[in-house]
């Protein structure tokens, strides 16, 4: 079954930037919809940004402005730019597609393990 490994995630200091990548280990019949969710201690997980199979992408109040996704479509990736980071963005992000695989009609529901980022003030 294919896996989504995400990477780029770390401490830094506020206002400083990192990406974050969201690999998938093999290939899909068709990406539908990718997505950034996050979930700060003590709270729900909240989504960040999407990003669909036209590119079109929308973000969370929060982060307009400071974050950007993007695809690469013949790598079966996406990233999430972070910059001007704030200690409220600290967090453990995942990665969410939606996709068909090839040995099925119906699109399933795929999940990164979570990478920790971690903004000092």
């Amino acid at each position: 079954q294919v896996q989504l490994v995400e990477s780029g995630g770390g401490l830094v200091q506020a206002g400083d930037s990192l990406r974050l990548s969201c690999a998938a280990s093999g290939s899909f019949f068709r990406i539908n919809f990718m997505a950034w969710y996050r979930q700060a201690p003590g709270k729900q997980r909240e989504l960040v940004a999407t990003i669909t199979s036209t590119g079109s992408t929308t973000y969370a109040d929060s982060v307009k402005g400071r974050f950007t996704n993007s695809r690469d479509n013949a790598k079966n990736t996406v990233y999430l730019q972070m910059n001007n980071l704030k200690p409220e963005d600290t967090a453990v992000y995942y990665c969410y597609f939606n996709a068909q695989p090839y040995d099925s009609i119906m699109a399933r529901n795929y999940w990164g393990q979570g990478t920790q980022v971690t903004v000092s003030s």
